[in-house]
């Protein structure tokens, strides 16, 4: 069974950047593994995710950086290897790659970016894994997919972290699910978005029977592609998390990312919603892990308010 590793979003850009370095120096203070960035142009997102995570790695002495995850219509894989490389030589191996299909259609809007079917996302992802995968090892590579063509170009510079940064693949779909557990070493466990968009019924694609079977796809990919499933690492993003004495229902802690409209009872059945004391949360998580082997948690941006939860469980 792993440890448990924490993970805490990357604060938000309305500060100083001397305070901004402060708060991330506080996640590492604080017991968290890693610090994580999204990738978006829109909904007021500020944040270039691989800059950030370079100031991130600069302002700390442990804390892990992950991109959680660079959307792959956005970044050639040529240079998202050379970015990611890069990074870990200088941060003296503290990269973990996250790479998604793409899923937010208001991002391909503003851009002009076409925002094709999942499958042929899906297909692009896979491509740009194996380029990476080829320009992480220790020759010259050549690659000829329908979307990408590499010609022989040797891949510098040669990461920290060998043979390679660890790859995380995230989604909520099958299809994307078996491209992780066919390559990622990490896998991130979400809600589908194949609509582009976040509404009220995400919990409804977040209960415990739907990661029961989501978790199943990762496996038996990892099967089929003669891989052991147990070496993978399980990922999870809480929708929503509070820490409480006082009691009271947990659809009072609807994450502000779910549009109202949500069913009481898919709160207070999902794996992605933790609610109750520091005791009852310890619980909660160690039961997950036992149940679904899920490991790597986001709990969410009260960093204090869970800090006691991180500082229980974290390495054990």
């Amino acid at each position: 069974m792993r440890s448990f590793r924490f993970l805490a979003p990357m604060p938000r850009l309305d500060q100083p950047a001397g305070r901004w370095r402060d708060a991330v120096r506080r996640i590492e203070d604080l017991g968290f593994a890693t610090v994580s960035i999204s990738d978006h142009f829109t909904r007021g997102w500020v944040m270039e995710p691989v800059v950030a995570m370079t100031a991130a790695a600069a302002a700390t002495e442990r804390l892990r950086v992950l991109s959680l995850v660079l959307g792959n219509d956005y970044r050639h894989p040529v240079l998202v290897h050379k970015a990611m490389a890069t990074l870990d030589v200088l941060s003296e191996g503290r990269v973990e790659i996250g790479l998604g299909a793409g899923w937010m259609r208001g991002d391909y809007q503003a851009a002009g970016i076409p925002f094709d079917d999942p499958a042929a996302r899906i297909d692009r992802l896979e491509e740009s894994v194996a380029v990476l995968e080829g320009l992480f090892g220790p020759e010259p590579f050549s690659y000829s997919g329908r979307h990408y063509r590499i010609s022989g170009l040797d891949g510098l510079p040669k990461p920290a972290q060998r043979p390679r940064p660890p790859l995380l693949i995230g989604g909520g779909g099958r299809r994307v699910l078996s491209v992780a557990g066919r390559h990622a070493d990490m896998v991130s466990v979400n809600p589908s978005l194949r609509d582009g968009q976040v509404t009220s019924d995400l919990l409804a694609d977040a209960t415990a029977e739907r990661i029961d079977q989501k978790i199943g796809w990762v496996r038996e990919a990892a099967a089929d592609a003669g891989r052991r499933a147990d070496d993978l690492e399980l990922q999870l993003n809480l929708l929503v998390c509070r820490v409480t004495n006082r009691a009271g229902r947990v659809s009072e802690a609807v994450s502000s990312l779910v549009a109202g409209g949500v069913n009481p009872s898919l709160l207070e059945s999902s794996p992605a919603v933790l609610a109750g004391s520091v005791a009852r949360c310890v619980e909660a998580l160690q039961e997950r892990r036992e149940r679904f082997g899920i490991s790597y948690v986001n709990l969410g941006s009260d960093l204090e308010a869970v800090a006691p939860i991180v500082d229980r469980l974290a390495g054990t």
